[in-house]
């Protein structure tokens, strides 16, 4: 299901072939935690973006409009009308950030709904049921994330529950795959390494978790509270012990640096709501290095956002419209700097995918690397 076409050291360019199309790598996964994308992008923008893969919230999507309710609309590609590839999370983020309302035992977490207060219980199980009636491409599954540093015996411990986790996963998938009203049998199942910022955890959980039947494997429980140098040691010493066949995913990470440098150390598929987040604020990224259209010096600028963005705001719209929409608390302001933002994203995957292609990644790193980090 997976082919690499070419590696340039160590970062590699591939196809993962879905049931609902083809997935080029280095890819970034767009996010609609509820199924739909923050700031008014449609899923008719996604496609004109060039998004090639949806992600949203097993957890978010479970408490509304509810997972039953996705099943008998067809699955949440034919609810939302998306007609790409799709992954859900499995709802063990919220595991880590919603921590003041959850009780984890043996059986799974026990949280109580944002919205209305009930008790909710979500195990290995449960999150594979509610990922089936979503009918994603791609299920995660049910793991806990910790928090960054957390006491090592803690670490240990939960590393091992998430490790019987997975095994009640994998029987959970295959008994559901099987069953005449699944929607998607085909569906693809990643498994989560955890470790916190132990290395040998790490090590040793990604050996455990290798041997197990799986269509992918995803290095998560970072970016939550660690330095950016040290998640990169977690990746360097953790991806020579993933399967070399297997796509490799970076759950929740990051800004554009933090992609080329994982990029570069052999991951493959990425997500983050740092895109939309900095949209919310006027936040751009461009070419030429960060922004903010807020900025006063930007109040009489004609130009677009950047003069070599083809997006649907710089085609359209200039820095001091679009100023003055986030001004003016006109929501359009944000849906411009969204599609911008994601546009970006999704434009630095096809170039560094083309790079890697070429076997020039190592020349473009260097140079986008110090582009990136510039604040205009």
């Amino acid at each position: 299901m997976f082919e690499i076409e070419r590696r340039d050291n160590r970062a590699r360019a591939g196809v993962l072939h879905t049931v609902h199309g083809d997935i080029h790598t280095p890819v970034f996964m767009n996010v609609g935690t509820t199924g739909a994308i923050r700031g008014g992008a449609s899923t008719d923008d996604l496609r004109e973006i060039g998004c090639e893969v949806e992600l949203s919230n097993t957890y978010h999507l479970h408490l509304r409009p509810g997972d039953e309710l996705i099943h008998h609309m067809g699955g949440l590609r034919k609810f939302m009308n998306w007609d790409g590839p799709l992954l859900t999370d499995s709802g063990g983020f919220q595991v880590f950030s919603l921590s003041k309302i959850r009780k984890i035992r043996e059986e799974g977490v026990s949280f109580t709904s944002y919205l209305d207060g009930r008790r909710i219980f979500m195990g290995p199980e449960q999150s594979m049921q509610i990922q089936s009636h979503l009918a994603s491409t791609i299920a995660m599954a049910f793991d806990e994330c910790v928090e960054n540093p957390s006491p090592y015996e803690y670490v240990s411990q939960s590393v091992e529950r998430t490790t019987r986790w997975l095994k009640r996963c994998v029987e959970e998938k295959k008994r559901l795959s099987e069953l005449p009203q699944t929607i998607n049998r085909q569906q693809l199942l990643f498994g989560i390494n955890q470790g916190g910022t132990y290395k040998d955890l790490r090590v040793q959980h990604m050996q455990e978790i290798a041997q197990y039947p799986l269509d992918g494997f995803a290095i998560g429980g970072l970016a939550v509270g660690e330095s950016a140098d040290v998640m990169y040691e977690i990746i360097d010493v953790t991806e020579p012990f993933m399967p070399q066949d297997k796509p490799r995913y970076l759950m929740g990470v990051g800004t554009p640096v933090n992609i080329l440098e994982a990029v570069r150390m052999g991951v493959d598929f990425f997500d983050c709501v740092l895109p939309l987040r900095m949209a919310q604020h006027g936040n751009v990224f461009t070419n030429e290095g960060r922004m903010s259209i807020l900025n006063e010096k930007f109040k009489y600028d004609a130009r677009p956002i950047s003069e070599t963005c083809a997006c649907p705001a710089c085609r359209s719209y200039s820095r001091a419209y679009i100023r003055h929409l986030l001004k003016a608390d006109e929501r359009l302001g944000m849906r411009l700097c969204v599609l911008h933002n994601l546009y970006f994203y999704n434009e630095l995957m096809r170039n560094i995918r083309q790079n890697i292609l070429c076997g020039t990644f190592e020349e473009f790193y260097k140079t986008k690397k110090e582009t990136l980090s510039i604040k205009l």
